[in-house]
This record gives structure tokens, C-alpha cells and sequence, in this order.
């Protein structure tokens, strides 16, 4: 049987971490055994539907290559892919499922409903409608009255069902309810749709949180009575924000969205929710896409909830950086750039002197706000015991400087270094009693990105010369 795994979002916003690493695992598993992932678009709950979401589930696929075999976009032999296109459907499904027993038409109200339950009881709606027999039911609903097709649950006893994370589980039917399979309005509720759709695709694994461990026997009801095979149930546990909280985008927890406007790679995204929740079984811990499809196994599946640790995805993010060629590295440095400068600086060299440094894209903006403007700095600044400086030392330096930095014809690192250096030793001085408020005079910074000559590589001659005169001001 080929390995077939969906993923099915809803178009509601944002593509949460926990919503990717589903879609990650489905695609993992599907991909490490050559199945098929299939992308499905579950919009039948049209009140929490957001514009332009679907283009962002999209998006976020692609770019983190997760690419589907089928979908809305793309077809298949199964679709239609988005669920509000298969109402008619759900309906044929559902009606079928009333003449098998497995449901029945609910002509009460919503209000009539809800009177009679009580969560903190575990008191559930105990729905007369049940008992009307099915032809009298079936001539209200032709005479044209408002219904829904409810569950109907007869079995009693313990449902036994066997996960891949937790093993064999077991739920007593009376904790189960009778819940909503075909709304009023024509669409099916998320529980119904699903075990439809996944059946005509013959979707052989499920992935989904372990928050609907309570309701697979509700599902693999409806599966017995129709007949069909339930397929391989994959729980997981939630992604945490620590230890008594889910992560989750309504408490204001980053989305992959926010994440990658705050600098985070792709990539290293996916790497790190990899491992929220699965263990590879090495101290290996930077894989590719590519390589987690030759490693993944199901059976590394974690039961413990795991802790999103910012300073981690922070650390890889770094390792990721540092891991791209210098083009790769400015190309995705340029827009931050753009945001941050306004006038020409030596962006190429810029960029050889942060990708060792950064951790994330929007250090850039941080490291790098002293090359737009020079801050009203202290002189204090110069005062420093390691390099051997003090205001007085620093003027005494940069009077020297000022006419050797003016005089330098090839303006690069290598040549602005020798020259320092070769002042230094002419002057008896140390190297750093030179370089070290240059530094300063270049960024009224007491810590950058880069060194003196490195500084005035990106700044430009001229830029580099006024600053060196704005510092001899600054120290009469």
C-alpha cells in the first residue's frame, strides 16, 4: 500500500510553528518512504475565514520546499482539494450514514442544545430526535424543517485504538458525545469532513495533536460503519511556550511569519521544529530537508510536549547564516539594508564582515545603525586600560592618522591596516593605541561589527576622514 499523508489547513491566518511541524512530519513521513503528501484546504468553518490565508499557506510551502504531489492548485486524481468545493459531497455521506445507523436528523435548536450541556459536568446533550423514527424524520426534513445529522453513538464499553506515539489506547464510549456531523447550512463539521475526504483519498497516516486523541473513537466510528479501514494514526504532542502553555499565535507567539520578519531563516526554521518532537537518535542536529527525508523514522516520535527555545532556533539560525555563500548572504542581507541605510556604503564588504557575526538577518539593522548615523557619543569612549588609551592618547593618534587615512590611494582593508600599523610602530605606539579610537571616532560605539580599517573600508574615504575630524573636535 503506498504511503499517502495530507495536510490540511485551515485558511484562518498565519501559519503557526505547530500547524508547520504537522505539515512537516506528514510530508516527512510520506517523502521518507516515496508516498505522496497532499495539500487539502479545510475551509468549511467560513466564520473564521481570513482573505489571502490560502496564498500564505501556499507561500510558506514553497518556501520552505515542502512541495505537494497534489492539491487545488496543482490536481490530482481525488479532488476536488479545498472542502467547501465537496459540500455535495459531505451530504451524500452523511445522509448515507443515517440510513446506516451512524446518525440520525436533529431538529433542536442550537440554544436547546447548549441548555443541556455542562462541560465542567461532563454533562453532554442527550438528543431526543434519536428516538424519532427514521421515516417520520425523513418526512420533516422533506417538508423543509431546519435539521443538522448528529452521531448517533449506541455502543457502549471501552473503544481500543492503537497510535504510533502512544501505543495502544483506550477510551469508554459513554465519555463520547453526539456531536454535529452536516450543519444547518449545508457544511460538515471538521470531525465528518475529515474522515470523508481521507478515505475517497485514501490517506493512509493521519498527523495530528494529541488534543484529538479523545475523539479518534467518534471517527473510527464513523469508518465501522461505513465499512472502511481507519488509517495510521499519528498523535504528537503540542509545541509549548513553556511548561504550562502551548505555544499559540493568539497569546502573541510567533508565527512562521513573524519569525522570518524578524531574520530567521527558512530553512533553519524547519530544522529546528524538526526536532520539536522527534529525535534523530544522534548528536546530529543541522539537517536539510533532503536529509531529514533519508533519516526521519515515525518511530522517534516524541510523547513529551516540547518547549519552543528561541535562543536555540537563535543559535541555528547562526549556524545557517554562516553557512551560506558570501552572495547567498548578502542577497538576503540587501533588503535589510535597503531599509537601513540612505546613503552609498561598500555593502559587499559590509557583508563580509557581518555574516561571521549576526545570528539572525535583523542583527543587521542593530550592529549596523552607527554607519547611517554617528551617535552623539562621550569621549569617555577613548578611555580604555587594555588598549593603552585615554583622550589624551586618542587625540594624539587621530592627529596622526587624519593626514596618513587622507593620503591612502587603495582603500581596502589590507591597505588602511598596513598604513595604521606602520604609523604605530613609527610613533612607539601599540597597535591598538591607534586602531582601537579610530574605531571609535568611525562608530561611537564601544562594540561593532568589524574593526578600525574594516569600518573604514564601508564607510568610504570620505566619511571615514569627516568622522576622524568630528572626534578631534570632540576632544578639543
Amino acid at each position: 500500500m503506498k504511503i499517502r499523508t495530507r495536510f490540511a489547513p485551515s485558511p484562518t491566518g498565519y501559519m503557526h510553528i505547530g500547524n508547520l511541524r504537522t505539515a512537516l512530519y506528514e510530508y516527512l513521513i510520506a517523502k521518507s518512504q516515496n508516498g505522496d503528501f497532499i495539500l487539502r484546504i479545510e475551509d468549511t468553518d467560513q466564520k473564521r475565514y481570513v482573505e489571502g490565508a490560502t496564498d500564505i499557506i501556499y507561500a510558506t510551502l514553497k518556501r520552505v520546499g515542502m512541495n505537494w504531489d497534489e492539491g487545488p492548485d496543482v490536481g490530482g486524481n481525488y479532488g476536488p482539494y479545498v472542502q467547501s468545493e465537496r459540500k455535495s459531497i459531505y451530504a451524500e455521506y452523511a445522509h448515507k450514514l443515517v440510513e446506516l445507523g451512524g446518525a440520525h436528523y436533529c431538529f433542536c435548536s442550537q440554544s436547546e442544545a447548549d441548555e443541556q450541556k455542562d462541560e465542567e459536568q461532563n454533562i453532554k446533550f442527550q438528543d431526543p430526535c434519536k428516538l424519532i423514527p427514521l421515516e417520520e424524520a425523513k418526512k420533516r426534513v422533506a417538508a423543509g424543517e431546519p435539521y443538522v445529522i448528529r452521531q448517533t453513538i449506541n455502543k457502549t464499553g471501552t473503544s481500543v485504538f492503537k497510535d504510533v506515539v502512544y501505543g495502544e489506547i483506550e477510551i469508554d464510549y459513554d465519555e463520547l458525545d453526539e456531536g454535529v456531523l452536516l450543519k444547518s447550512d449545508g457544511f460538515p463539521t471538521y470531525n465528518f469532513a475529515n474522515v470523508v475526504d481521507d478515505h475517497l483519498m485514501q490517506i493512509s497516516h493521519v498527523v495530528r495533536g494529541n488534543e484529538y486523541i479523545s475523539s479518534t473513537p467518534k471517527y473510527n466510528l464513523i469508518y465501522e460503519d461505513f465499512g472502511w479501514t481507519p488509517p495510521v494514526y499519528v498523535h504528537v504532542p503540542p509545541v509549548m511556550k513553556d511548561a504550562q502553555h502551548k505555544l499559540s499565535k493568539r497569546n502573541g507567539d510567533a508565527s512562521f511569519q513573524d519569525l522570518v520578519a524578524k531574520g530567521y531563516l527558512p530553512e533553519a526554521i524547519l530544522n529546528y521544529i524538526a526536532l520539536l518532537g522527534w529525535n534523530p537518535g544522534t548528536e546530529q542536529e543541522i539537517f536539510s530537508l533532503d536529509e531529514l527525508k533519508q533519516v526521519f523514522s515515525m518511530e522517534r516520535l516524541n510523547k513529551s510536549p516540547a518547549i519552543f527555545d528561541i535562543a536555540k532556533l537563535t543559535w541555528m539560525n547562526g549556524c545557517y547564516i554562516r553557512a551560506l555563500s558570501p552572495q547567498d548572504f548578502h542577497k538576503a542581507a540587501l533588503p535589510y539594508y535597503e531599509k537601513a541605510f540612505t546613503h552609498p556604503l561598500n555593502l559587499e564588504f559590509l557583508s563580509t564582515v557581518l555574516q561571521p557575526r549576526v545570528e539572525t538577518l535583523a542583527d543587521i539593522v542593530t550592529q549596523t545603525d552607527f554607519l547611517e548615523k554617528l551617535p552623539d557619543y562621550d569621549v569617555a569612549l577613548f578611555q580604555n586600560k587594555k588598549m593603552k588609551t585615554d583622550e589624551t592618547v586618542a587625540k594624539n593618534s587621530l592627529e596622526k592618522v587624519l593626514p596618513i587615512i587622507s593620503a591612502v590611494d587603495e582603500w581596502s582593508n589590507e591597505a588602511l591596516f598596513a598604513a595604521l600599523k606602520q604609523l604605530a610602530e613609527t610613533e612607539g605606539l601599540k597597535n591598538g593605541q591607534v586602531l582601537y579610537p579610530v574605531r571609535i571616532a568611525l562608530s561611537g560605539k564601544e562594540t561593532t561589527p568589524g574593526g578600525a580599517t574594516e569600518l573604514a573600508v564601508i564607510l568610504g574615504k570620505e566619511e571615514t576622514v569627516s568622522r576622524i575630524k568630528q572626534a578631534l573636535a570632540k576632544l578639543g
